[in-house]
């Protein structure tokens, strides 16, 4: 479904990512994981034609996207939570939900993509008439998540969906992307720095160090090898 081939992305002339592939199959669940500045945030950016790459090529849905405007990106079914959120705080949950639902494609059915983010969030119904900056930050990442499910993604791409979270509320949050998954038979793709749980309600996942993608595997392959578990798990 979507294919990175040996991409190169530059921020000037510093190179933050260096001859990076990764693919994602329909219906996976498939996590990044790596520290802070690895690069994770980097790829997602370049993905979603907010960054472009110097090298390599992405296709999604064989469809060549990295020379493509980021609303044609959305439009074609590739849809980015990014990281920390970014809601409009100063309209209602209500109104943020219903501009996650203006593509073309996603419109006709905005009423009913409404009830089934309502259906997954109901905190969000009660809460549809408050300032979305008035809501916790569980209840914000909720609302992040519920406005990308208004865009029909085909492809969710979830950057940091944990951050600033307590561990329960991580927890809450990565079953509901499982769900989402599971139930909607939406395919996901996330970057986290929560390795532990990510790789165990993940299909696949890469591991990315300083810009390289330096394993791949079976969520509990990774969870398994000794680099990991010494790098990020302190085993």
């Amino acid at each position: 479904m979507l294919e990175v081939q040996a991409i190169d992305v530059y921020y000037g002339d510093i190179q933050i990512l260096r001859d990076v592939s990764v693919n994602v199959g329909r219906g996976e669940i498939v996590c990044l994981v790596g520290s802070n500045g690895a690069g994770k945030t980097t790829l997602i950016r370049a993905l979603t034609g907010l960054i472009r790459c110097q090298k390599g090529a992405i296709f999604f849905e064989q469809d060549h996207i990295d020379s493509a405007r980021t609303d044609e990106i959305v439009q074609r079914g590739l849809v980015q939570v990014p990281e920390g959120r970014k809601l409009f705080g100063k309209l209602r949950v209500i109104e943020n939900l219903e501009m996650g639902g203006i593509n073309e494609r996603a419109l006709p059915k905005r009423k009913e993509s409404l009830e089934k983010v309502y259906r997954l969030f109901p905190i969000l119904e009660k809460r549809k008439m408050q300032k979305a900056s008035t809501l916790s930050g569980g209840e914000q990442q909720m609302l992040a998540i519920g406005r990308g499910l208004m865009a029909l993604p085909r492809l969710l791409v979830l950057d940091e969906p944990s951050l600033g979270l307590a561990p329960l509320l991580t927890k809450e949050i990565l079953r509901t992307v499982v769900r989402v998954n599971e139930e909607e038979g939406i395919t996901i793709f996330f970057v986290e720095q929560n390795l532990k749980f990510s790789l165990q309600m993940s299909h696949r996942g890469y591991v990315i160090e300083n810009g390289r993608i330096v394993l791949e595997g079976t969520g509990r392959e990774l969870l398994k090898n000794e680099h990991t578990k010494k790098a990020y798990l302190g085993l």
